[in-house]
């Protein structure tokens, strides 16, 4: 299976007053590693807009095991959980750089759908070469 890491930097702007990133932004974190994750397969979301397609979230699943806070690095993994050629599941943790500590975990899954009309598509057929290096990923 392929894996991929990014890395963060935790901004000031991304805490609250007490440090502590704020919840919402690991979700910022795993949009990140997602898109990187795409690159790094050869894939870019930009190219499937200009073709009309988006994929939007359709669930998200969040575990907070600890905090990260201002001034360290964070490390997003990400892979792919599941593919069935129409939803596409990714799967994420974040830790802190140097550290093997899972802080955070999640994953969300996603469609493609036509922007035009919110129609849901098959992957598989409306993006053949983003099915097989969505399989080629889930086998490394």
């Amino acid at each position: 299976m392929k894996y991929h890491e990014s890395t963060i930097v935790v901004r000031y702007a991304e805490t609250d007053q007490m440090g502590i990133v704020y919840h919402a932004n690991y979700l910022v974190w795993m949009e990140i590693g997602r898109t990187d994750f795409l690159e790094s397969i050869g894939l870019r979301y930009f190219d499937m807009e200009q073709e009309g397609y988006i994929s939007p979230v359709l669930d998200v699943h969040i575990s907070y095991k600890q905090a990260m806070k201002y001034g360290q690095k964070a490390v997003v993994k990400t892979w792919i959980n599941s593919y069935d050629g129409f939803r596409i599941v990714y799967g994420y943790e974040i830790r802190q750089e140097g550290s093997e500590e899972i802080h955070i975990s999640g994953e969300t899954e996603h469609i493609a759908v036509r922007k035009s009309d919110f129609k849901p598509v098959s992957t598989r057929r409306a993006f053949p070469s983003w099915h097989e290096a969505y399989l080629k990923a889930m086998k490394l």
